[in-house]
């Protein structure tokens, strides 16, 4: 395995694969770097990426707070006291809010059955995920949830990070993607390293997408619905 590429080492072949070492474009580099990782986590589901964080859905409230590195979920449980694990099912917001339309019922809370991504800044224009939940708990339940969260970005962990170690080129050339748009660059330049990039999440969605159903596999083996 090859070592991480770090935040400097990239930044040099960024502008020695461009020939532009010009101030405004350096300036950029940053951006550049952030806005190619943000398109790599879009294209390709990490399972390395994973977390599971424990948490409570407290009685009458229908949204679980999400972690701050959270990107969205895998599963949602119910634990109880014994502690077995009952996994609820995943529904779009729309078939929650029909489900169950007036949280302040108490008449139709319940034992959890279903949960949703409730991304907040659709709503309220706060930049804020949730998870949403129906019934609307009739106690307090401990609950665990499995995500996909988002790592630090090379421009912070300056000497490396799994993207840097494990998609070296797709990282280099989608940077140079950016780079060439930024500079309003050569056409067949930008287009070269678009089709490098292509190839490379390829190969990292085929590695991730075997990793994953392997993994899917072993976890469905453990589910057990909520009755």
């Amino acid at each position: 395995m090859s070592s991480p590429i770090t935040l400097s080492e990239l930044k040099t072949l960024i502008q020695n694969y461009t020939q532009n070492s010009e101030t405004t474009f350096v300036n950029t580099l940053d951006d550049i770097i952030k806005n190619t990782e943000e398109r790599i986590f879009e294209l390709v589901q990490f399972d390395y990426f994973r977390k599971n964080v424990k948490g409570v859905l407290s009685a009458g409230s229908r949204f679980l707070t999400t972690p701050d590195d959270f990107e969205l979920s895998f599963s949602l449980a119910v634990i109880n006291t014994n502690g077995d694990y009952s996994f609820l099912d995943k529904k779009h917001t729309s078939f929650m809010q029909e489900y169950s339309p007036d949280p302040t019922d108490s008449g139709s809370r319940g034992l959890p059955l279903y949960y949703g991504d409730f991304d907040k800044d659709l709503h309220t224009g706060t930049k804020e995920s949730t998870i949403i939940i129906a019934p609307v708990p009739d106690q307090n339940y401990e609950v665990e949830l499995h995500y996909l969260y988002k790592p630090n970005s090379l421009v912070t962990d300056t000497t490396g990070t799994w993207i840097s170690e494990h998609a070296r080129n797709g990282l280099l050339y989608g940077c140079l993607v950016e780079a060439y748009t930024f500079m309003k660059g050569d056409a067949d330049m930008m287009n070269l390293y678009e089709s490098r990039f292509q190839q490379e999440m390829a190969r990292l969605k085929n590695k991730a997408e075997a990793r994953g159903r392997r993994d899917e596999y072993r976890y469905d083996s453990l589910r057990s619905p909520v009755t």
